[in-house]
């Protein structure tokens, strides 16, 4: 069964919903239906129409990245070099987290509401498993290193990051380094695997 379109101006007050969230998430502040409607000048019941919740809204703005992340997770799982790959992997997913307000906010959330969200998480924890596997296969990471301990620890690396105020550009290098700190003490000796 296909999803019907939307009439285009009633996909024009969506984009516009979505635009009008996306500016206020990258601000930090909390998504309220409301408060969208009126921002975006627009009904309160046209935002209800097309987002039950804020929640809703919000993993629709989370959405494209949480795309990107997947589409860069298949491309990691087709690289040959499982260091490498689970680096890659591990870099851009951190990068998501300092760049995309929205993206901390979902994966924290104890529930999904939209079932392309659950769909999408899944698959990134699978991809983050699998590369975790390949890895440790090719003795590349210490044996004691979890896939279970991956969210975890980037999640951290992020909070830590965070918490520190400068620019963007500032964040962004101190999440590299805090992920290459990481990354070396997964690592197993350098004399082994080159």
């Amino acid at each position: 069964m296909t999803t019907p379109q939307l009439r285009r101006d009633a996909a024009r007050n969506r984009d516009r919903i979505v635009a009008v969230a996306r500016a206020l998430v990258d601000q930090g502040v909390t998504l309220q239906l409301n408060d969208v409607a009126r921002r975006a000048g627009l009904g309160v019941g046209t935002v209800y129409r097309h987002f039950a919740t804020p929640e809703a809204l919000l993993e629709t703005v989370a959405t494209p990245c949480l795309e990107a992340l997947a589409a860069h997770g298949e491309q990691a799982l087709a690289d040959t070099d499982p260091w490498h790959a689970l680096e890659g992997f591990l870099t851009r997913t951190l990068h998501a987290q300092i760049t995309d307000a929205s993206l901390p906010l979902v994966t924290a959330a104890p529930t999904d509401v939209l079932p392309r969200t659950t769909e999408l998480r899944q698959a990134l924890t699978t991809t983050g498993t699998e590369l975790l596997h390949r890895a440790h296969q090719a003795e590349a990471v210490r044996p004691d290193l979890s896939a279970a301990d991956l969210v975890p620890l980037m999640c951290g690396i992020a909070h830590a990051v965070n918490v520190h105020d400068g620019t963007p550009a500032d964040r962004i290098e101190t999440a590299h380094r805090y992920l290459a700190t990481l990354l070396g003490g997964l690592r197993t000796a350098p004399s082994r695997h080159g």
